[in-house]
């Protein structure tokens, strides 16, 4: 009789037999790959090329199952010959070995169980030159690649360049079907030459013709077509049309926005077109917080509506509370400020690039030196002229009504200021990245005309503020950011303008280190000093910005401002200047920055000052 063993007695047994039968199958790691490159002459520039287009050494070290590596291994040959072509080289010989297996013999439903050893052996062989060169016909003013000549390395990448330019070329003078009719690549291995001749039919000029709209919900079809801006009628040109998607981005109404041709032509040469729209949700809310040692607190809440009537009309409502919690400045208080914002914004209200604007805002403000009550309301047009120029002129109307209060706070004097405004500003944006700017520049300058009503004065405020940006080292690691502001009140008395277009320094947006507001000028009234804000103003920044790692980045910067009356560098006027130094976090959507400054120069300040915001400080 037989005696049978309980179950429970084999089980260390089948666990390991599980554990080893389990590990077979798993993914193992990369370790073993031999990339050898034979006869390069010891071009690295090439063997980096390769071995940055291998599909096994980017698998190295990670956890991966045979039948990955496999896929990988059979993949790994039309990756290294596109590379070699884009760097001339047509006579190639690429062995990829799975323990001594060439890849390209196995089957992809038959991979071993485990690959223990990888080799990948590369012969790029002799380099190519260009023998003939021709896209034919071209249009007039067509520029190919320069390195698309006889002589020159036989890069793969020139030949569709050079195609991709001739025809379009051709879709830029209207003949928007232009199209390759015939090609003749041919690689002379004996003479190491690949000569290239294309032909290129350029169809018929056309003109734009019907406009379709597809994928609107809320949005009216008539405005889609009119922020588009397709000229109807007039000769096709690709810019146009990527003109037309910019425009309907730019009005935050659209997730995404696709502008197709049509594969026929209307007779007699009309091309039509249509608009393909993915709108976003029509209602957003936002917060902001900034901090700031001396400051406070400041809080912002923004509710934003994208299509408000249909016609992709933006309305934005913005409350803000600001210097929550400010410490004391000089024997005064920097009081808490509240306001509240509504904007409505148009586009293509007289041109596609034109947006029409109503803003209305009041605010309380309680400044070391006044007290005030300020509305504001105003229409206005903003102008898109380039990607990097707008134009903007507002018609406005402000009334301020509030007191001012002595250095030693015993005297008070009640002011109202009302006037008409008609500002006009340019800005040319340059810069590389507009949140996190390594390269480029930004001008942006302001002339306000206003006629003063009652005691209020008449004159022009005008305001300029110029940056500029340089990197330096690998992928710009160092960058010198330099800022300078200017501005000036003329035609109007020092009492007779009003305070909020009087020129103060100090705090985040001028002068770090310093408190905010906390250099003006000194006035008499009845034999009490009371500080107001300047005529004229200089500002200026330097900022040495350094990224440590990937995302963290050190600055170190200096700022300085002047405040005069009357002229600049007035005997009257004063300056002061603050340094310090500041880490950065990238996000995706701009560092976030924490400077600590103190000041340098000046006797408005004292003591360290922290702030804390979201993007660059300018």
């Amino acid at each position: 009789m037989t005696q049978r063993r309980p179950l429970f007695s084999r089980l260390p047994f089948v666990a390991c037999l599980a554990v080893a039968m389990t590990l077979g199958q798993t993914g193992h790691a990369l370790d073993r790959v031999q990339f050898t490159v034979i006869g390069s002459g010891g071009d690295t520039d090439l063997g980096e090329a390769l071995r940055n287009a291998s599909a096994l050494l980017a698998l190295e070290n990670g956890e991966d199952q045979p039948d990955q590596v496999l896929a990988a291994a059979r993949a790994e040959y039309g990756r290294l010959i596109g590379a070699l072509y884009a760097q001339g080289y047509y006579s190639v010989v690429v062995s990829v070995l799975l323990d001594g297996r060439e890849a390209s013999a196995i089957a992809p439903l038959d991979a071993p169980p485990r690959v223990s050893r990888i080799e990948v052996r590369v012969q790029p062989g002799p380099q190519f030159r260009f023998g003939q060169t021709a896209i034919t016909p071209l249009a007039g003013g067509t520029e190919l690649p320069d390195g698309f000549a006889p002589g020159e390395p036989a890069q793969s990448g020139l030949v569709r360049q050079a195609v991709t330019a001739g025809v379009d070329g051709w879709r830029a003078q209207g003949h928007a079907k232009a199209r390759v009719t015939g090609q003749d690549v041919v690689a002379d291995h004996p003479n190491r030459t690949l000569s290239a001749r294309v032909g290129i039919d350029p169809g018929p000029r056309l003109r734009f013709g019907p406009v379709d709209v597809t994928g609107n919900q809320r949005t009216r079809e008539n405005r889609v077509r009119k922020i588009a801006g397709i000229p109807q009628g007039e000769t096709y040109d690709p810019a146009d049309v990527a003109r037309a998607e910019d425009r309907l981005r730019r009005t935050g109404t659209f997730a995404s926005v696709t502008i197709t041709e049509d594969e026929g032509i209307t007779r007699p040469d009309l091309l039509g077109t249509t608009i393909t729209v993915v709108e976003e949700r029509p209602r957003n809310l936002s917060f902001g917080v900034e901090v700031s040692s001396l400051e406070g607190l400041d809080l912002t809440a923004a509710f934003m509506h994208r299509n408000l009537l249909g016609g992709a009309e933006r309305l934005r409502l913005e409350g803000s509370v600001t210097n929550i919690g400010a410490s004391r400045i000089g024997d005064g208080y920097n009081g808490m400020d509240y306001g509240l914002r509504l904007t409505i914004d148009r586009p293509a209200t007289l041109t596609p690039d034109t947006i029409a604007r109503f803003s209305s805002e009041i605010r309380h403000l309680d400044e070391p030196d006044f007290r005030a009550d300020q509305a504001r309301l105003g229409i206005g047009f903003t102008h898109i002229f380039s990607d990097s120029l707008t134009g903007r002129v507002d018609l406005s109307y402000s009334f301020i009504d509030g007191t001012e209060i002595s250095e030693d706070r015993s005297s008070f004097n009640d002011f109202r200021f009302r006037s008409l405004s008609l500002p006009v500003a340019l800005t040319w944006d340059r810069r590389n990245d507009r949140n996190d700017a390594t390269r480029g520049y930004f001008i942006e300058a302001e002339v306000k005309p206003f006629l003063g009503f009652g005691t209020t004065g008449s004159g022009v405020r005008a305001t300029a503020d110029l940056r500029g940006y340089r990197g330096f080292g690998e992928d710009d690691r160092f960058v010198v950011a330099a800022r300078i502001q200017a501005g000036i009140v003329s035609g109007a008395g020092l009492l007779e303008t009003p305070r909020d277009d009087l020129f103060y320094s100090g705090g985040g947006g001028t002068v770090r280190g310093q408190p905010f507001q906390s250099l003006g000028v000194n006035v008499l009234r009845s034999a009490d000093s009371f500080k107001i804000g300047g005529n004229h103003f200089l500002g200026s920044s330097l900022e040495l910005r350094t990224r440590v790692t990937g995302n963290i980045g050190l600055v170190g910067f200096v700022d300085a401002g002047r405040v005069d009356v009357g002229s600049f560098f007035d005997p009257a006027g004063d300056w002061h200047a603050g340094a310090g130094i500041g880490v950065r976090y990238a996000t995706g959507f701009g560092p976030i920055r924490l400077d600590i400054a103190g000041p340098v120069g000046g006797t408005t300040g004292r003591g360290v000052q922290l702030y804390v915001g979201l993007g660059q400080a300018f």
